[in-house]
């Protein structure tokens, strides 16, 4: 299946059917009147968040999505069909945004969680509803209301608990494999990962949680160079980023910073996220020149630097521990920690 993070379409909700101008002509019924029904409203158009998609293929083949006519009014007070909605079914993590692609309309993060992107319009009333004691016999209706019609964008973003970042080849995609059963290419060539791939690493009951392999930054990344910075929006939901660095690099150190620096230079705070760092390919490298560069990066980042080697899996096991404890203290709500504060206050008051 191929990948698409970003499509534009175009929706319009149904006109309202129009009112019927009617008279009764009924046996033993002196007078008559008027009987012209109600039209019917016009269809809707909602895009829903539904599970099992990971992907806005779908909508590079069918950019239009318009909904029905309402149906129109008839005699003997019968009033016309509402016209069915359309309903644009789309993956958790989808964002809908403006036709110029700037402001967030609606950001879909819940499996059936729904937003109306054009209202249908209302049906018309009929000439019975403008009957009166002045006015018997009313020979018009109202016309159904015209439906709303917009360009939108929809933006994906992968809901994922943690992030890979780094240079290309620094391992990410053998990282994947090795942690969860994704199956990502992997290959000896920068830029192997040219789209977000997903694994679900298990590290028992309840200890599950989703890793996001993001394609491989450069230097200039966030000036369109290699496959730019689009991808980093993926990572914007993720509870920590883990950035893995190449042992086998001259200077891992520099090519850490490159990877930062594109961070900061993107914004939406992922150069604030907590980050784990790992030295990856350590089978590939000697002891003394490993050493040198976790004590260099350690230096840079005042943290712990992990070793790992993805191809043979050493020190994977603990790494994977790590991000799942910064992912167990993300998921764990602010407000239970608040009440149970406000709970050991109100035991401890005394008169």
């Amino acid at each position: 299946m191929k990948f698409l993070d970003q499509a534009k379409v175009f929706v319009k909700s149904g006109h309202g059917g129009s009112g019927a101008v009617s008279f009764r002509r009924e046996k033993y019924v002196e007078y008559g009147g008027p009987d012209g029904g109600d039209g019917g409203k016009g269809g809707d158009v909602w895009a829903e968040a539904a599970d099992g998609l990971n992907t806005l293929i779908d909508f590079r083949y069918q950019q239009h999505f318009k909904a029905a006519r309402g149906g129109g009014g008839a005699g003997k007070m019968r009033a016309g069909a509402d016209a069915p909605d359309v309903v644009l079914k789309v993956p958790v993590g989808t964002q809908i945004l403006d036709e110029e692609n700037e402001d967030v309309l609606a950001d879909l993060t819940r499996v059936g969680e729904r937003v109306l992107l054009a209202r249908g319009g209302r049906g018309g009333k009929g000439n019975a509803h403008f009957k009166s004691s002045t006015h018997q016999a009313p020979r018009f209706a109202q016309p159904g209301e015209e439906g709303e019609e917009r360009w939108i964008w929809l933006r994906l973003k992968i809901i994922a608990d943690a992030g890979l970042i780094g240079l290309p080849n620094a391992g990410k995609s053998t990282f994947l494999a090795a942690a969860s059963r994704a199956n990502p290419k992997i290959a000896a060539y920068p830029f192997t990962t040219l789209h977000p791939n997903l694994g679900v690493v298990d590290l028992g009951a309840g200890s599950r949680y989703v890793l996001a392999d993001i394609p491989g930054l450069i230097e200039g990344a966030h000036e369109g160079a290699g496959i730019g910075d689009r991808f980093l929006g993926h990572v914007e939901r993720c509870a920590t980023l883990v950035h893995l660095v190449d042992a086998t690099q001259e200077d891992p150190l520099a090519a850490y910073r490159i990877v930062r620096t594109e961070l900061a230079a993107y914004g939406a705070g992922l150069d604030e996220k907590p980050e784990i760092v790992a030295l990856n390919k350590i089978d590939a490298v000697d002891s003394e020149t490993l050493e040198a560069h976790a004590a260099a990066l350690a230096a840079e980042t005042g943290k712990k630097v992990h070793r790992i080697s993805g191809v043979t899996g050493e020190n994977v096991r603990p790494l994977l521990g790590e991000i799942w404890t910064a992912v167990k203290a993300h998921r764990t709500p602010p407000a239970v920690e608040e009440d149970a504060e406000a709970e050991d206050i109100k035991d401890s008051w005394t008169p």
